[in-house]
């Protein structure tokens, strides 16, 4: 189990700080409509923003047909659902510097329904 949270896709369940959440990914496809402007969740192309097919485990600023800024080629993050969670929390406090201007989705539960979401249905 990971520190703080960890997802578990194939049930579907959360943990924060001790309390499990269930995650819905079908609530998640919702919150991932705010996304759709600069992602999808296939590799097939980049928008505004990199694809995300693939991006668990996957190292930050690691795509190659991508142009990401320097603070996020040089975090050092590698994207699991902890991680993920943090950034979509408050992108520019995690990543200082990044090209995001999403400004985050404060509620966890939000968050976890979007990871749910991608982790279901991103594909590379």
């Amino acid at each position: 189990m990971l520190r703080g949270w960890t997802l578990v896709a194939g049930l579907g369940a959360l943990t924060f700080s001790g309390q499990a959440l269930a995650a819905d990914a079908a609530a998640g496809q919702k919150v991932f409509a705010r996304c759709q402007a600069c992602h999808v969740l296939d590799a097939s192309t980049n928008k505004i923003g990199p694809h995300l097919g693939g991006i668990m485990g996957r190292q930050a600023g690691s795509l190659s047909d991508f142009q990401y800024s320097d603070a996020m080629k040089e975090s050092g993050i590698t994207w699991d659902e902890q991680t993920l969670s943090q950034f979509l929390e408050n992108p520019k406090k995690m990543v200082s510097g990044t090209k995001m201007a999403f400004p985050g989705l404060r509620k966890e539960e939000e968050r976890a329904n979007v990871i749910a979401y991608i982790v279901e249905n991103s594909k590379e």
